[in-house]
This record gives structure tokens, C-alpha cells and sequence, in this order.
């Protein structure tokens, strides 16, 4: 871990070492005008999560901010849970994908 503070993941608010795999997500997604637009640092697992929750097209209408993904009952849970976890955590995402209805 190198002598600089290390970054925060923008969605449960841990320290994301250097050495923890970590990723930058699109709060718009690409596919959905989101090319170029503005992207946050995650952990993997919960940039992971946020995609095994929610659909490219909720996440362009009605996920694109942090609050609004913080607000979403799956991800509040998640959220609670990774948070009792250290921030090099690794497992898969539990659960199954998005219900399609």
C-alpha cells in the first residue's frame, strides 16, 4: 500500500487499497448516452453488484447518481453488508441476477 491516503469507494464508502481490485463505473452507462460522462471508483464487487441489481436502462433512468443507487433496496442491504467486510473483501455476487418482468 503506497504512503497516499487510499481512495474511497463512491458507493459503500470504504478505503479501496492499491492492491484491491477495483473499477470505474459509468453512472450513465455507455450503451445509454453515457460515453464521455461523469464515472466514480468502486470496489469490484460493488461495481458487480450494481449491475447484477439493475438493468443499463434503469441505471440511465432512474439509478445515475450515487444517492439514487444508495437508495436502492437491494443495494442498501448490500451496502450494509460489504461495509462489516475489509476492503480488500472478495467474494461473488450472491443472489440471482435482477428479477425480468
Amino acid at each position: 500500500m503506497s504512503a497516499e491516503t487510499p481512495a474511497i469507494c463512491a458507493l459503500c464508502g470504504r478505503p479501496i487499497p492499491d492492491d484491491a481490485p477495483q473499477s470505474r463505473h459509468h453512472l450513465i452507462p455507455r450503451l445509454r448516452g453515457g460515453k464521455g460522462g461523469p464515472t466514480v471508483l468502486l470496489h469490484e464487487i460493488c461495481h458487480r453488484e450494481i449491475h447484477a441489481s439493475l438493468s443499463e436502462t434503469e441505471l440511465a433512468r432512474d439509478f445515475s447518481t450515487i444517492d439514487a443507487l444508495r437508495s436502492h433496496p437491494r443495494l442498501a442491504k448490500f451496502i450494509t453488508w460489504v461495509q462489516k467486510r475489509p476492503p480488500k473483501f472478495r467474494s461473488r455476487v450472491p443472489g440471482k441476477r435482477r428479477n425480468r418482468t
